[in-house]
């Protein structure tokens, strides 16, 4: 292995620490919804609306990313975790509700400045045979906050209140701000993009394949929070879990997903980023599927709930690589433009997944099959490798 490949790959170990920590600060709201809710002082209807506000935030990421191609990816990336810092340190400095709602947000910014330039800075150094492997490697930092950040995030409310994780998140962040200046080389971008700021915007919104790939990760992401949102209910519902009970469910989800990841970052560049997506797509489907015909059971929920995890963390990390070289000249704002695509189909699923349950969860599963289906369809329109 060469020296700069040694380096690279202590990169790509600082920018996984850095995600996982993103990425706890992201997931631990939502298992603690009550905790924070009560220590607030606002009811779970109010709260919910932070958690809205802050999934809109990713309208931010396309514009936030031209600074990544025409500056730097390391200053973004140095940015977006600054960002993040501030985010967390707000409700050290003050309880109150109105500053809870801006630390989520602006730590929900910070990350989607950081994580474009992250994307396309490994899209800079890696060549496209190799990308998925370092790309499903940074991935893995999802499930890393499942297993590992959130039952801390855990330890720490119960041993203190619902600010106690939020000191730690700052050290984090400052500990992740001086790694990032310190390791990460100021690399240009290898193609800028020419004329005004957001040149490089208009060059994705013209594109007809990034537009056509961007929409199949919304469907993909779409499909997956309508079940991805109501599963706990139906399973508490359905075979009255209690809260150790899903406790358990949800660590074995992030299981799934690191399998998911892992193989992904292992069979993409093997076997084709394309191939890998349809793979990924299918095997998502046909877990979709099991859901409702073997769902009645509760051993066979958590078996298609595992696999359908699996499936769709497969399908989508598989996806990044493919996406990162469809406009090399302008790849930190094509990421950041898909990371909103990925927060549009969040935020569609958010609103479509209670209605649907309304129904019948069966009907969950069959609009997540619809949408992979189409997602199929649309690549199959764009040829790429």
């Amino acid at each position: 292995m060469s020296k700069t490949e040694r380096s690279l790959g202590g990169q790509v170990a600082l920018f996984v620490l850095n995600r996982t920590g993103n990425n706890t600060a992201m997931r631990m709201v939502y298992p603690f919804l009550g905790v924070f809710a009560t220590g607030l002082g606002v009811s779970i209807e109010t709260i919910s609306l932070a958690i809205f506000a802050r999934a809109f935030t990713g309208v931010v990421a396309p514009l936030a990313a031209p600074l990544a191609d025409r500056i730097s990816r390391k200053f973004s990336m140095v940015l977006g975790t600054a960002v993040f810092t501030l985010g967390a340190l707000l409700p050290v400095l003050s309880p109150a509700f109105g500053w809870f709602v801006v630390s989520l947000m602006l730590m929900n910014i910070g990350v989607f400045i950081f994580l474009p330039a992250m994307q396309a800075y490994i899209g800079d150094q890696v060549p496209y045979e190799r990308r998925g492997r370092m790309l499903g490697l940074t991935e893995l930092s999802w499930s890393f906050s499942t297993i590992l950040g959130v039952p801390l995030v855990a330890a720490l409310i119960s041993g203190g209140n619902w600010r106690s994780p939020f000191p730690y998140l700052v050290g984090f962040g400052l500990l992740m701000v001086l790694l990032t200046v310190v390791l990460v080389p100021k690399a240009p971008p290898r193609q800028r993009t020419e004329g005004r700021l957001f040149a490089g915007l208009g060059i994705v919104l013209k594109s007809s394949e990034a537009l056509t790939l961007m929409t199949m990760g919304l469907c993909f992401t779409l499909g997956n929070e309508i079940i991805n949102l109501l599963f706990g209910v139906w399973l508490e519902d359905r075979f009255s879990l209690q809260i150790g009970a899903l406790g358990a469910v949800a660590a074995l989800i992030g299981l799934a997903e690191l399998s998911g990841e892992g193989l992904s970052s292992w069979l993409a560049d093997r076997v084709g980023k394309s191939v890998s997506v349809r793979i990924g797509s299918l095997l998502n489907i046909l877990s979709a599927v099991a859901l409702m015909l073997i769902g009645r059971w509760q051993w066979g929920a958590i078996l298609a709930l595992f696999f359908f995890y699996l499936s769709f963390e497969f399908m989508l990390v598989s996806s990044l690589p493919l996406i990162s070289e469809v406009l090399p000249q302008a790849r930190a704002t094509l990421m950041a433009a898909n990371i909103m695509f990925f927060s549009l189909g969040r935020a569609l699923g958010a609103l479509g997944a209670p209605w649907l349950y309304g129904v019948g969860f069966w009907v969950n599963a069959a609009a997540a099959i619809l949408l992979n289906l189409f997602g199929l369809w649309l690549l199959s329109r764009v040829k790429l490798k």
